[in-house]
């Protein structure tokens, strides 16, 4: 199954689609159309916070909509352009307000902002990394990200390298948490099933003669972490990354 991406669709209709006026102007005279863009997107993030971005096909959506899927294509091209426009319009979650106070402060904001948002919105974690459409959101997120890192005496190429050093982090960090999901939706088990079907082997997986290391540490680590803590590797990781972060911008 080919994975899903930004950028797949026309990228001269997306951006017409991503910059439209938001007041609506040019719009033709009359009472305003049951179906518009952003009633089409916002059902199709829905869906695909419900059932993951596989199923959300303009058929599905239309049915969704009670319109016949060609009803849609005179709104929305295909569905390259959809997923561009639900990814720009779910990255307008973030930052409420902006960042403040110290920088590693706003930096661990940046980074809990992109954790919640791609909690809540599985499927948009993996877009954006190849080709993202700049969309008003994104830029809007793009200058309040570097804005966290400016003034700290850092080049342009070291606030732009310090900004994707925290999102690839939350990224890897986040795509924990949902593989982790997806085994025990797929096992049918939760951690603590899983360990326990593991029991009766645990001796000859922790042998010491064999394993040393392994043998003294997972039978530690193991009942505390399980098969993995995703919330808890985050915090240990954004710790461990702002530290390096700070040999750059502190003298």
């Amino acid at each position: 199954m080919a994975t899903e991406s930004s950028g797949g669709g026309d990228p001269a209709r997306t951006m017409a689609l991503l910059w439209r006026d938001p007041n609506g102007s040019g719009r033709r005279p009359g009472p305003r159309a049951a179906l518009d863009v952003d009633r089409i997107v916002a059902a199709a993030v829905e869906l695909a916070d419900r059932e993951g971005l596989a199923a959300v096909t303009m058929r599905r959506l239309a049915a969704d909509l009670g319109v016949g899927a060609m009803t849609l294509y005179t709104h929305v091209p295909g569905k390259g352009e959809l997923v561009d426009l639900m990814y720009d319009s779910v990255l307008g979650e973030v930052y409420p307000t902006p960042p403040t106070g110290e920088w590693r402060d706003r930096l661990t904001a940046v980074a809990r902002e992109n954790w919640d948002l791609f909690v809540r919105h599985p499927w948009a974690a993996p877009l954006g990394t190849g080709r993202p459409i700049l969309g008003p959101n994104l830029m809007r997120k793009y200058d309040l990200e570097l804005a966290a890192v400016d003034g700290l005496g850092l080049s342009e190429v070291d606030m732009e390298l310090v900004i994707t050093l925290i999102g690839d982090f939350v990224r890897g960090s986040v795509g924990m948490l949902h593989d982790k999901h997806a085994a025990e939706r797929a096992s049918g088990l939760t951690d603590e099933q899983w360990w326990a079907a593991t029991e009766p082997h645990i001796e000859k997986v922790f042998d010491a003669q064999r394993f040393p290391t392994a043998a003294r540490v997972g039978p530690v680590s193991g009942p505390e972490l399980g098969a993995g803590d995703p919330a808890r590797s985050f915090e240990f990781g954004l710790s461990r990354v702002l530290d390096g972060i700070a040999v750059l911008v502190e003298p």
